[in-house]
């Protein structure tokens, strides 16, 4: 059995790898210190269950759990939260994980949990391999048929037949990420939103067709339309993307030969098209990110370092840092930085070149010159003008 322990504290990560180990040597533990490490090791390696952490930067574990159903349904998931996240913990049994631990955790418990579930793994493999077998097959041709008409070659020597028979008429959709980093986990969450509305419409399949793009193909049952399932697609997106994107969808296609040309229509219509942005996603993204510069501000810290932490394109997320915090990324930083300086300088008697490494300047000639454009004086005026102590101008480079 592969066991998948997500959690972004590496104490815990090993803790947990350390007992299954010991107990069930027969057992291989994958790790993941972030959701986008564990949606990359849900895609690439099987996995049937998963102990993942409740909060962690970037993406929930209920989130992560709630993107992994529609693809993965067999996997079992153990949410891992403290007392405190107890609601947390609800929530993911409503969405179908099998137990909650609390931390700390118990290592009697943990053991039992992984025996039971264990068992039921092994049943339901038996079970279930042949039919899983057919199922991937089918997945694969699926997903070779999209990825061809997308590149614009023809289909002469495959089968189309079971394809055709599920599918005698049907829709595309084409969603169309914009980032120059990796979209692995934008590919995730746009591969299982997509898949869970098309099978609240109808029937259909999606499939990455190359690193920006998917293509997803539905049959809507009587009473569906696409303006519906396009208007949620859209929602869910703005909801939960980190990056811009696009949407665009064909009209109802009843003829195989027609879509290559149809599939260069629409990607010729995007190319014309505007991106579209996420919101409380975003939202969340910032807040996170203010509290890693208020936490780190007397570290080296960077635009690109920050955004790679919330997941973000460093493009992307300076537009909509200072969109949401009125300020430039360098500029936010700047302020906070001598904001403190200006605290230390009133309520302290620490030498300047120490306040200056305090709030993130090792060099204190630059920490003065900054100073002094940004106040109008240099740090040991200010701390004469405020009353504090003789003046120490060592260092200060004026």
């Amino acid at each position: 059995m592969n066991i998948l322990v997500v959690d972004d504290e590496e104490v815990i990560r090993s803790g947990l790898e350390r007992t299954i180990t010991r107990q069930f040597p027969e057992h291989r533990v994958l790790l993941a210190g972030s959701p986008a490490e564990a949606v990359e090791l849900l895609r690439s390696r099987p996995v049937d269950l998963v102990l993942t952490d409740v909060l962690m930067p970037g993406m929930t574990g209920l989130e992560l759990m709630a993107f992994s159903r529609a693809k993965q349904p067999q996997v079992k998931w153990v949410v891992i939260s403290a007392y405190s996240e107890f609601a947390y913990a609800q929530e993911a049994v409503r969405l179908g994980a099998r137990a909650y631990l609390l931390k700390p955790i118990g290592k009697d418990s943990l053991i039992a949990l992984i025996e039971e579930l264990g068992c039921e793994i092994a049943e339901e493999r038996e079970r279930g391999r042949e039919a899983d077998l057919m199922k991937r097959n089918l997945r694969f041709l699926r997903e070779a048929v999209l990825a061809r008409w997308f590149a614009g070659l023809d289909l002469k020597g495959t089968e189309l037949a079971p394809f055709a028979e599920d599918h005698p008429h049907f829709h595309l959709v084409m969603v169309r990420l914009e980032s120059d980093a990796d979209t692995k986990l934008e590919h995730f969450i746009v591969e299982n939103v997509l898949t869970e509305l098309m099978e609240a419409s109808g029937r259909g399949f999606v499939a990455s067709v190359d690193s920006r793009c998917l293509l997803g193909l539905v049959t809507l049952r009587e009473g569906s339309g696409m303006s519906g399932l396009n208007d949620q697609l859209r929602s869910h997106l703005k909801r939960y993307l980190k990056t811009p994107f696009q949407v665009m969808h064909s009209a109802r296609i009843e003829d195989l030969a027609a879509v290559p040309a149809e599939v260069r229509r629409m990607r010729a219509s995007m190319a014309a098209q505007g991106y579209e942005h996420y919101t409380s996603g975003g939202e969340k993204a910032i807040e996170v990110a203010v509290q890693y510069i208020h936490t780190h501000y007397s570290d080296e810290i960077s635009l690109e370092k920050v955004a790679s932490i919330v997941y973000l394109n460093p493009v992307y997320f300076s537009q909509l840092f200072k969109q949401r915090t009125g300020s430039g990324f360098k500029e936010y930083v700047t302020q906070l930085r001598l904001a403190q300086a200006m605290e230390l300088l009133r309520s302290s008697e620490l030498k300047i070149g120490d306040i200056a490494e305090r709030v993130g300047y090792p060099d204190v000639r630059h920490f003065s010159q900054i100073f002094r454009k940004k106040t109008g004086f240099t740090p040991s005026e200010y701390r004469q003008e405020t009353g504090q102590g003789e003046t120490d101008e060592a260092g200060e480079g004026i």
